[in-house]
C-alpha cells in the first residue's frame, strides 16, 4: 500500500477552496466594538447581517456567507489574542456554563494564543463535540427525541425557537452542513490536516458558543425553564475491553519511530499521530483517542480505496455524495453491491476489533460517543486509550514496507501483534450470549451450597413421597441429553447423575470457547439470537430467585417463624429445585449448541425457519412463566412441574428434528 505521489491533501479541490481560501478573499476590517461589547455581550446583528441567501429557494448561500464572514472571524481571532486569560474569563466564562464544560472553552482560548496547528484542530474537535451535546440538551427543552446527526439537530425547529433561525444559519455555515465549512466532519473523519484548519474558525466557534449562552439565558428567564444536562456515557466493564498488554514508555518510543516510516500514515497527518502518542504519555487519554481515531480512519480509507480500486474515494466527497467513512469501510458490500475487499485484507481479527469498538451496540462505540460529546473527557479511562493505541500500532506494522520487518520482531511490538492476530469479538450478540450462558451456569452452580432442611422433612410432605413426578421429569431430561451426547465431548458422561454431572460449567466453557465467525451475521441469525438471549436472561432470573427464596425460607425455618402453609410451600420448593437445576442446565446446553451451529439457520427454508423461531418462542414463554411462578410473590411450585413436563416434551420433539437437520446438513 503506497500513497500516490500526486496526493498531498485529503480535501477535494472545492472543499479545500471552501476551507482554506474562500474566507480569506475579502480583506474588510471591522471594529470589534461593533461585534462585541466590553463585557463580552455578542452583537448578533453584526454577525447575521453577513449571511447570504439563494434567490431560488431562500436557503443559505454558503459560498457567499463564508466569504462575507471571513473578515468577522479574523476580527474575533485578533480580539481574543489581545485579551489576557483573566480578561477572557471575566468577559466570557459565565456564558460557557450552559455547555456543562466551561474548562474546555477556557482551554481552547489558551490554544488560540499560540495557534499551534495540531492543538487548534484538537481544540476544534473537542469544542464541536461538546457544543453538539449542549445543543442537544437545549433541544430537549422543547423536543423529545434528540436527533442523532448534528446536521438534523442544527436544522431543527426547536433550536430555531430558542436561538432564532438566523443564528442557527450562522452556526450551520461553520458546522453541520455539507455545503458549508463542515469543520466538525472534515476533522472527525480525518480529511483535514492540521495546516488546513484556519485558527480563526476555531476562534469564531468559541465566540458563537458564548453568544449562544447569552441567548439561552434570555430564553430560560422568559420561559422560566431549567436546562437539564443528560448524564455522560460511562464504560462500566472496562476489563472486557482489555485485549492488549499495557503500553509502556519504550513501546511508545518505538511507535513514534514506526509512525515516521509506515505506509499507513498520510504524511501531512503525521503531526496528529505524534500528538496522539505524546498525549498518551502525558496521561491525556481523551485527547489521545480524539486525535487517533480520525487517523485510523484515514489509514483505513487509503487501504479501502487501494484494495477496492477506487482512488477517487480517498478525498472528501462533494455535498451531493457520501464521505468514505468507517461505516462504509466496515460493510460487507460496496454501494455498487460488489464485495468489499477491505475485510479480506485486514483479516477477521482486525475487523472484529473495529466492529467491537466502533459499531456493535453493546460495545463502547467509542467514535460515536466521543464525537457527539457523550463522554466526560476529564475521566476518560486509560484502558480504553491503551487498546486503541495498541491496535493502531499493529496496523502501522502490518502496512509498512518489507524493510521495516525489524519493527514487527521488536520485543515490545511482537506481543501486540500476537494479541491482534487472535482477537475475537466481545460485543457481537453471539459473544454476549456466550457470556450470559456462563454467568447463568455460575449462578446455578451455587444451588448445592445453599442451606436446606433435611430430606426427611421434604419426604414427610403429603404428595412428595417417592418424588415420582420429579423422577419422571429427570428421566425425560436424560433422554434429551442422550440425543445430544454425540455432539458433546466424549469425556462428559455419568450414568449416576447425567444432567448435573454432564452439563457443567466446564462443558459450557468448552463449547463457548469454540470460535464462531461473527462478521456480517444475516438477519435470521440476529433474530434467533435475540430470542436465545431473552431465554437465557429468564433462566438467570429464575436462578437468582431460587437462591434468594431458599436462603430466606431457611432462615425463617430455623427461627420457626413460618406458618404451616409456608412450611409446606418451602418444602415443595426444595423438591422442585431437584428438577429445576437440571432443566435450566439443559436449556443452557441447548442454547449453547444453537450458537455453535448458528450457521445452519440460514440453510433452512422459510417454513422451517418460522417453525424453528416458533419453537424458541415457546421455550421463552416457558422460562417467562418459570420466572413468574418462582417469584417470592407467587411461589407456585406445583405448577412448575406441570409447566416443565410440557416444555420437555416440546424440547424432545424439537431435538429429534434438529438432529435430523444437522445430520442431513453435514
Amino acid at each position: 500500500m503506497a500513497l500516490p505521489d500526486a496526493v498531498s491533501t485529503c480535501l477535494s479541490p472545492p472543499v479545500h477552496y471552501m476551507i482554506c481560501k474562500l474566507g480569506f478573499e475579502k480583506k474588510d476590517i471591522y471594529d470589534i466594538n461593533d461585534i462585541v461589547s466590553e463585557n463580552g455581550e455578542v452583537h448578533w446583528q453584526a454577525v447575521t447581517e453577513h449571511l447570504h441567501y439563494l434567490e431560488s429557494d431562500q436557503s443559505v448561500d454558503y459560498v457567499k456567507s463564508v466569504q462575507s464572514l471571513g473578515p468577522i472571524c479574523e476580527s474575533i481571532n485578533l480580539h481574543f489574542k489581545s485579551l489576557t486569560k483573566e480578561q477572557f474569563v471575566v468577559q466570557y466564562s459565565a456564558w460557557f456554563r450552559w455547555t456543562n464544560y466551561t474548562e474546555l472553552f477556557l482551554e481552547v482560548f489558551d490554544v488560540l494564543q499560540y495557534a499551534q496547528a495540531t492543538q487548534v484542530a484538537l481544540g476544534l474537535m473537542k469544542l464541536t463535540s461538546c457544543l453538539e451535546r449542549a445543543l442537544g440538551d437545549v433541544y430537549l427543552l422543547i423536543g423529545k427525541d434528540c436527533p442523532f446527526l448534528l446536521r438534523d439537530l442544527l436544522a431543527s425547529e426547536q433550536l430555531a425557537v430558542v436561538f432564532g433561525q438566523d443564528v442557527m444559519d450562522v452556526l450551520r455555515v461553520f458546522i453541520g452542513s455539507p455545503y458549508g465549512l463542515n469543520l466538525r466532519n472534515v476533522l472527525w473523519h480525518g480529511f483535514a490536516s492540521p495546516q488546513e484548519i484556519p485558527a480563526k474558525y476555531c476562534a469564531m466557534l468559541l465566540f458563537l458558543t458564548a453568544g449562544l449562552g447569552q441567548l439561552l439565558q434570555t430564553y430560560l428567564l422568559k420561559t422560566k425553564s431549567i436546562l437539564v444536562h443528560r448524564p455522560y456515557v460511562t464504560f462500566i466493564t472496562l476489563e472486557e475491553l482489555v485485549a492488549f498488554p499495557d503500553l509502556n514508555h519504550e513501546t511508545l518510543c518505538v511507535a513514534e519511530e514506526l509512525v515516521q516510516v509506515s505506509n499507513f500514515v498520510f504524511k501531512s497527518m503525521l503531526p496528529f499521530w505524534m500528538a496522539a502518542l505524546t498525549a498518551f504519555k502525558q496521561s491525556r487519554y481523551a485527547d489521545c483517542v480524539i486525535l487517533l481515531l480520525p487517523q485510523l480512519e484515514v489509514g483505513l480509507r487509503l487501504l479501502f480505496t487501494t484494495t477496492n480500486k477506487c482512488p477517487n474515494r480517498l478525498l472528501t466527497a462533494e455535498p451531493s455524495a457520501l464521505y468514505t467513512t468507517f461505516d462504509e469501510m466496515l460493510k460487507k458490500h460496496l454501494d455498487n453491491k460488489e464485495i468489499n475487499q477491505l475485510p479480506s485484507v485486514l483479516e477477521e481479527p482486525a475487523m472484529e476489533f473495529l466492529w467491537d469498538f466502533l459499531n456493535h451496540q453493546e460495545g463502547p462505540r467509542i467514535r460515536d460517543h466521543l464525537s457527539h460529546g457523550e463522554i466526560d473527557l476529564k475521566t476518560f479511562p486509560r484502558e480504553m486509550a491503551n487498546q486503541i493505541v495498541a491496535f493502531a500500532i499493529t496496523l502501522l506494522c502490518r502496512f509498512s514496507d518489507e524493510d521495516t520487518v525489524a519493527f514487527k520482531e521488536h520485543m515490545m511490538i511482537k506481543p501486540l501483534m500476537s494479541c491482534a492476530s487472535c482477537y475475537r469479538s466481545r460485543f457481537h450478540p453471539i459473544s454476549r450470549l456466550k457470556k450470559q450462558v456462563l454467568e447463568c451456569v455460575k449462578s446455578i452452580h451455587l444451588w448445592p451450597e445453599l442451606p436446606t432442611v433435611s430430606e426427611e422433612h421434604v419426604q414427610a410432605v403429603k404428595g412428595l413421597e417417592g418424588n415420582t413426578e420429579t423422577s419422571s421429569l429427570i428421566l425425560k431430561m436424560a433422554e434429551i441429553l442422550c440425543q445430544l451426547q454425540q455432539y458433546l465431548p466424549q469425556d462428559c458422561c455419568s450414568p449416576d447423575d447425567p444432567i448435573n454431572s454432564v452439563v457443567t460449567e466446564r462443558l459450557l466453557v468448552k463449547l463457548c470457547d469454540k470460535h464462531i465467525c461473527t462478521l456480517y451475521s444475516p438477519r435470521p441469525v440476529l433474530e434467533v439470537l435475540v430470542v436465545l438471549r431473552k431465554i437465557c436472561t429468564q433462566c438467570h432470573q429464575v436462578s437468582e430467585q431460587v437462591i434468594t427464596s431458599t436462603e430466606l425460607r431457611y432462615k425463617q425455618w430455623m427461627k420457626k417463624t413460618l406458618r404451616s402453609r409456608q412450611r409446606h410451600n418451602y418444602l415443595r420448593m426444595l423438591n422442585s429445585i431437584k428438577f429445576l437445576s437440571p432443566v435450566l442446565r439443559l436449556i443452557l446446553l441447548l442454547i449453547t449448541l444453537e450458537v455453535v451451529n448458528v450457521h445452519l439457520i440460514c440453510k433452512k427454508t422459510l417454513f422451517d425457519y418460522q417453525q424453528y423461531l416458533k419453537f424458541l418462542k415457546s421455550v421463552l414463554q416457558y422460562t417467562e412463566n418459570l420466572v413468574t411462578y418462582t417469584s417470592p410473590e407467587k411461589n407456585k411450585w406445583d405448577e412448575t412441574e406441570e409447566l416443565t413436563n410440557k416444555a420437555l416434551i416440546k424440547i424432545r420433539e424439537f431435538s429429534d428434528r434438529k438432529l435430523t437437520l444437522i445430520q442431513s446438513a453435514t
